[in-house]
């Protein structure tokens, strides 16, 4: 089926290819959010629990340098729903700076619809793909723009539904093939990479990968304003989420098997007690 994606106020657009860890799934009555590998497997995401406030959601992502990934959407409600998502705070349809908002270029699923949205879109029926790399390898870092680096974002929005007919005189005289907000920016091959800044040290990113098939077409589509559901995915390299204390990287990280019968992990001793001097813990190991 078409992958249809949104411009502004009309015109939105469809694709028309095919369409781990706990799954992203915050306001699941309406619509779902998962990150997938090329075998559709979810990669490891830790929810942020205290997030949750109100309509957004946000998680940490696990990942794997060089590995593509996809952003798969799930809509489970009855009407028609525009999401506009954003990589590394770029727009995957228009390639320009997003800030989540309704006028700008967004997929549109059908009621209880799924599909899976795997790269940059290039052209109408094209894509290139993401992948995970280092920032300054990404396709945001290329712009100069390290601004939401490392974030998969998805804003989910509703659309109007007019109860009665309504006269819309500031629509009159637009035809269709007025240019449109945006619909001249596609993004296409990035500039020559900008060096990233120091701060983000060997951070990922998402890379500007090779080019795929995935054939599309425009629908109408009017959003809310405000969009009710929103998902923020944080992603990093395993050995950043075990420093930062997101997952427990001691258990499994072993390089040889372990003794059934002598866990070393646990071969500890009586702690001195609160407020001891911390030498004398040392002196009897």
């Amino acid at each position: 089926m078409n992958k249809q994606w949104q411009v502004g106020l009309v015109a939105v657009l469809i694709l028309l290819g095919p369409t781990g860890a706990w799954a992203q799934r915050f306001n699941a009555r309406e619509v779902e959010v998962e990150i997938i590998n090329e075998r559709g497997r979810e990669f490891p995401q830790y929810p942020l629990r205290r997030s949750h406030k109100g309509s957004i959601y946000k998680a940490h992502l696990e990942a794997v340098r060089g590995e593509k990934y996809a952003v798969r959407v799930r809509n489970r409600s009855d009407q028609r729903i525009g999401v506009v998502i954003a990589v590394d705070g770029r727009n995957i349809i228009s390639g320009e700076r997003s800030d989540l908002r309704p006028d700008e270029r967004m997929y549109v699923l059908e009621p209880y619809e799924q599909e899976t949205y795997e790269g940059w879109r290039t052209g109408k029926n094209r894509v290139n793909r993401f992948y995970f790399t280092d920032a300054g390898d990404s396709y945001a870092g290329a712009w100069g723009d390290y601004s939401a680096m490392g974030v998969i974002a998805v804003a989910a929005f509703r659309e109007v539904v007019y109860r009665q007919p309504q006269p819309q005189p500031w629509a009159e005289g637009r035809s269709d093939d007025r240019p449109r907000r945006g619909e001249s920016s596609r993004p296409g091959a990035p500039p020559a990479a900008a060096d990233a800044p120091r701060s983000l040290g060997a951070a990922p990113g998402t890379g500007y990968g090779e080019q795929e098939w995935s054939p599309s077409r425009r629908v109408e589509f009017e959003p809310e304003q405000r969009p009710f559901a929103q998902f923020f995915l944080k992603y990093a390299w395993r050995a950043t989420l075990c420093r930062q204390g997101v997952i427990d990287c001691k258990r499994g990280s072993h390089p040889y098997p372990r003794n059934r019968f002598w866990d070393e992990d646990n071969d500890r001793y009586a702690p001195p007690p609160p407020r001891h001097d911390r030498h004398d813990r040392e002196e009897w190991r």
